[in-house]
Protein backbone atom coordinates (compact mmCIF):
# COMPACT_ATOMS: atom_id res chain seq x y z
CA UNK A 1 0.00 0.00 0.00
CA UNK A 2 1.20 3.50 -0.82
CA UNK A 3 1.50 5.91 2.10
CA UNK A 4 -1.68 7.73 3.00
CA UNK A 5 -1.94 11.51 3.34
CA UNK A 6 -4.10 13.44 5.78
CA UNK A 7 -5.73 16.60 4.43
CA UNK A 8 -7.48 19.08 6.74
CA UNK A 9 -11.27 18.87 6.68
CA UNK A 10 -12.80 21.21 4.08
CA UNK A 11 -16.22 22.19 2.71
CA UNK A 12 -15.86 19.61 -0.08
CA UNK A 13 -15.72 16.81 2.50
CA UNK A 14 -19.45 16.95 3.16
CA UNK A 15 -19.76 14.50 0.26
CA UNK A 16 -17.44 12.10 2.09
CA UNK A 17 -19.54 12.31 5.26
CA UNK A 18 -22.63 11.53 3.21
CA UNK A 19 -20.90 8.54 1.58
CA UNK A 20 -19.77 7.24 4.98
CA UNK A 21 -23.27 7.54 6.46
CA UNK A 22 -24.38 3.97 5.69
CA UNK A 23 -25.94 1.20 7.78
CA UNK A 24 -22.79 -0.91 7.32
CA UNK A 25 -20.31 1.76 8.42
CA UNK A 26 -22.49 3.00 11.30
CA UNK A 27 -23.60 -0.50 12.41
CA UNK A 28 -21.63 -0.27 15.67
CA UNK A 29 -22.52 3.39 16.31
CA UNK A 30 -26.30 3.31 16.46
CA UNK A 31 -27.03 3.41 12.73
CA UNK A 32 -26.84 6.17 10.11
CA UNK A 33 -27.48 9.79 10.99
CA UNK A 34 -30.19 12.00 9.52
CA UNK A 35 -29.17 14.54 6.89
CA UNK A 36 -29.53 17.27 9.53
CA UNK A 37 -27.15 15.39 11.86
CA UNK A 38 -24.63 14.93 9.03
CA UNK A 39 -24.72 18.67 8.28
CA UNK A 40 -24.18 19.48 11.98
CA UNK A 41 -21.27 17.01 12.15
CA UNK A 42 -19.72 18.60 9.06
CA UNK A 43 -20.02 22.07 10.64
CA UNK A 44 -18.36 20.81 13.86
CA UNK A 45 -15.51 19.29 11.87
CA UNK A 46 -14.94 22.57 10.01
CA UNK A 47 -14.82 24.51 13.30
CA UNK A 48 -12.40 22.28 15.21
CA UNK A 49 -9.71 24.29 16.96
CA UNK A 50 -6.10 23.53 16.10
CA UNK A 51 -4.43 21.81 19.03
CA UNK A 52 -7.72 20.89 20.65
CA UNK A 53 -8.27 18.47 17.79
CA UNK A 54 -8.81 18.19 14.10
CA UNK A 55 -10.57 16.20 11.41
CA UNK A 56 -8.86 14.99 8.28
CA UNK A 57 -9.66 13.34 5.01
CA UNK A 58 -7.62 10.20 4.42
CA UNK A 59 -6.21 10.17 0.89
CA UNK A 60 -4.62 7.17 -0.81
CA UNK A 61 -3.07 7.51 -4.27
CA UNK A 62 -5.06 10.70 -4.88
CA UNK A 63 -8.40 9.13 -3.94
CA UNK A 64 -10.46 9.99 -0.86
CA UNK A 65 -10.48 6.82 1.25
CA UNK A 66 -12.06 7.95 4.53
CA UNK A 67 -11.79 10.21 7.54
CA UNK A 68 -9.87 10.31 10.81
CA UNK A 69 -9.70 12.80 13.62
CA UNK A 70 -9.01 13.56 17.24
CA UNK A 71 -10.71 15.83 19.77
CA UNK A 72 -10.65 16.63 23.47
CA UNK A 73 -12.91 14.92 25.99
CA UNK A 74 -13.07 14.45 29.72
CA UNK A 75 -12.27 10.91 30.73
CA UNK A 76 -11.83 9.65 34.29
CA UNK A 77 -11.23 13.17 35.69
CA UNK A 78 -8.64 14.02 33.04
CA UNK A 79 -8.72 15.82 29.70
CA UNK A 80 -7.57 13.42 26.99
CA UNK A 81 -7.81 13.13 23.24
CA UNK A 82 -10.28 10.75 21.64
CA UNK A 83 -9.88 9.47 18.09
CA UNK A 84 -12.12 7.88 15.52
CA UNK A 85 -11.96 6.86 11.87
CA UNK A 86 -14.14 5.64 9.02
CA UNK A 87 -13.00 4.11 5.76
CA UNK A 88 -15.07 3.74 2.59
CA UNK A 89 -15.91 0.10 1.75
CA UNK A 90 -13.71 -0.04 -1.34
CA UNK A 91 -10.65 0.81 0.81
CA UNK A 92 -11.40 -1.50 3.76
CA UNK A 93 -9.12 -4.45 4.45
CA UNK A 94 -6.11 -2.72 2.88
CA UNK A 95 -4.46 -1.23 5.97
CA UNK A 96 -5.85 2.26 5.35
CA UNK A 97 -7.52 2.59 8.77
CA UNK A 98 -4.42 1.35 10.60
CA UNK A 99 -2.24 3.80 8.69
CA UNK A 100 -4.73 6.60 9.48
CA UNK A 101 -4.76 5.67 13.18
CA UNK A 102 -0.95 5.76 13.28
CA UNK A 103 -0.92 9.12 11.49
CA UNK A 104 -3.44 10.61 13.92
CA UNK A 105 -1.31 9.42 16.85
CA UNK A 106 1.52 11.52 15.38
CA UNK A 107 -0.78 14.56 14.94
CA UNK A 108 -2.15 14.34 18.48
CA UNK A 109 1.34 13.85 19.89
CA UNK A 110 2.64 16.89 17.98
CA UNK A 111 -0.17 19.02 19.45
CA UNK A 112 1.47 18.41 22.82
CA UNK A 113 -1.57 19.15 24.97
CA UNK A 114 -2.43 15.80 26.54
CA UNK A 115 -0.75 12.61 27.68
CA UNK A 116 -3.26 10.13 26.24
CA UNK A 117 -5.10 9.43 23.00
CA UNK A 118 -8.06 7.05 23.44
CA UNK A 119 -10.20 5.08 21.00
CA UNK A 120 -13.50 3.54 22.10
CA UNK A 121 -14.69 0.96 19.57
CA UNK A 122 -17.70 -1.19 20.36
CA UNK A 123 -16.85 -4.54 21.94
CA UNK A 124 -18.80 -5.98 18.98
CA UNK A 125 -16.55 -4.35 16.36
CA UNK A 126 -13.61 -6.74 15.81
CA UNK A 127 -12.20 -4.72 12.89
CA UNK A 128 -11.83 -1.46 14.84
CA UNK A 129 -10.46 -3.30 17.87
CA UNK A 130 -7.86 -4.98 15.65
CA UNK A 131 -6.90 -1.58 14.20
CA UNK A 132 -6.32 -0.25 17.73
CA UNK A 133 -4.03 -3.19 18.49
CA UNK A 134 -2.11 -2.90 15.19
CA UNK A 135 -1.69 0.87 15.64
CA UNK A 136 -0.02 0.37 19.03
CA UNK A 137 -2.84 1.24 21.43
CA UNK A 138 -2.99 -0.58 24.78
CA UNK A 139 -6.24 -2.15 25.96
CA UNK A 140 -7.45 -0.44 29.16
CA UNK A 141 -10.82 -2.11 29.80
CA UNK A 142 -14.51 -2.10 28.89
CA UNK A 143 -16.93 0.77 29.60
CA UNK A 144 -20.49 1.81 28.82
CA UNK A 145 -20.86 4.91 26.66
CA UNK A 146 -23.87 6.96 25.68
CA UNK A 147 -23.67 7.21 21.91
CA UNK A 148 -25.65 8.37 20.17
CA UNK A 149 -27.40 10.46 22.82
CA UNK A 150 -30.06 8.36 24.53
CA UNK A 151 -28.49 5.04 23.52
CA UNK A 152 -25.86 3.10 25.47
CA UNK A 153 -23.21 0.83 24.05
CA UNK A 154 -20.42 -1.29 25.52
CA UNK A 155 -16.99 -0.16 24.31
CA UNK A 156 -13.39 -1.13 24.69
CA UNK A 157 -11.08 1.60 25.93
CA UNK A 158 -7.81 1.59 23.99
CA UNK A 159 -5.20 4.22 24.83
CA UNK A 160 -1.90 5.37 23.41
CA UNK A 161 0.59 7.40 25.42
CA UNK A 162 1.60 10.54 23.57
Amino acid sequence: MSPIQLEPWADKDLVLLQRLNTPEIWAHLGGPETEEQVLKRHARYLEMETGAGGMFTVVLDGATAGSVGYWEREWQDETVYETGWNVLPEFQGKGVATAAAKAIIDRASAAGRHRWLHAYPSVDNPASNAICHKAGFTFAGEHDFEFPKGSFMRCNDWRHEL
